[in-house]
C-alpha cells in the first residue's frame, strides 16, 4: 500500500478521464506515456468503464490505473476485477472502505470538512480525496481544515488545472493532484491525444519545478 502512495506521489498529477469508449483507452494510454504521466484514473461516470480499465492495464502493464466515482461495492469488484489498482469517490462510503480493507485496495474517498476528514481517520485512512476541491475553498480551505489532522494526506480534486496546480502541490499535505483537463471528454472525442500529451507534458513540468523548488 506504502508503495503504491509513493508511486502517486511520484506522478504528481493524476489525469482523471471519462472514457465513452473502450477503444479510447489505448491511444489514451500512450498520450499520457508519451507526455511522461504513468498514471490515470477512469471514471465510473460511463458504462466503458471497466472495459476501458481493463484494455489499459493490458496494453500498458506500467501505468498506475485506478478507478474513479466508485459509488458502490458493485463498481469496486468490477474496477478491481479489470485491474484497477485503486480507487476513488466523491464521498465516504462505509461498505467500499470495508471492502476495500478485505481486500487490501487503496481508497481515496471524498472529503470536503472537519467531519468528513474525522470520519475517513475513524476509518482508518490517511490519504484522501479532497473535493470538490476549488469550489469547496481552495489551498486556503484545504490548510484551515486540515490543519488539526497531522499524518492525513490529500489529493485535491475538482476545479484544479495548470494555472493552481502549482499552488496545490506546493502544500505540505497534499501527495498528488487529480486532474480532468488534461484528457477532457472534448479532447478524446476529437481524437487530439496530441494535445493530451502536451497538456500532460506540462503539467508533469510544473511537478518537477514545485519539487525542485521545494528541495
Amino acid at each position: 500500500m506504502q508503495n503504491l502512495i509513493a508511486r502517486i506521489h511520484t506522478c504528481g498529477v493524476i489525469p482523471v478521464v471519462a472514457v465513452e469508449d473502450a477503444d479510447q483507452a489505448l491511444p489514451l494510454g500512450e498520450a499520457l506515456l508519451k507526455g511522461g504521466l504513468p498514471c490515470a484514473e477512469l471514471t465510473f461516470r460511463t458504462n466503458a468503464a471497466p472495459a476501458a480499465i481493463r484494455k489499459m492495464c493490458r496494453a500498458y502493464p506500467e501505468m498506475l490505473v485506478g478507478a474513479g466515482t466508485v459509488l458502490t461495492v458493485e463498481q469496486a469488484e468490477q474496477a478491481a476485477e479489470a485491474g484497477a489498482r485503486y480507487f476513488l469517490a466523491p464521498g465516504l462510503d462505509s461498505e467500499i472502505v470495508e471492502w476495500c480493507r478485505g481486500h487490501e485496495m487503496l481508497f481515496m474517498p471524498g472529503v470536503m470538512t472537519p467531519s468528513d476528514i474525522s470520519l475517513a481517520v475513524k476509518a482508518g485512512l490517511r490519504l484522501l480525496k479532497f473535493f470538490p476541491a476549488v469550489a469547496a475553498g481552495g489551498p486556503a480551505a484545504l490548510k484551515s481544515i486540515s490543519d488539526p489532522f497531522i499524518g492525513v494526506d490529500f489529493v485535491p480534486t475538482g476545479g484544479i488545472h495548470a494555472g493552481n496546480l502549482a499552488e496545490f502541490l506546493s502544500m505540505p499535505m497534499v501527495r498528488a493532484c487529480g486532474g480532468s483537463w488534461l484528457a477532457g471528454r472534448q479532447l478524446i472525442a476529437a481524437g487530439d491525444f496530441e494535445e493530451v500529451t502536451r497538456r500532460t507534458a506540462e503539467a508533469v513540468g510544473i511537478v518537477e519545478k514545485v519539487r525542485a523548488g521545494a528541495a
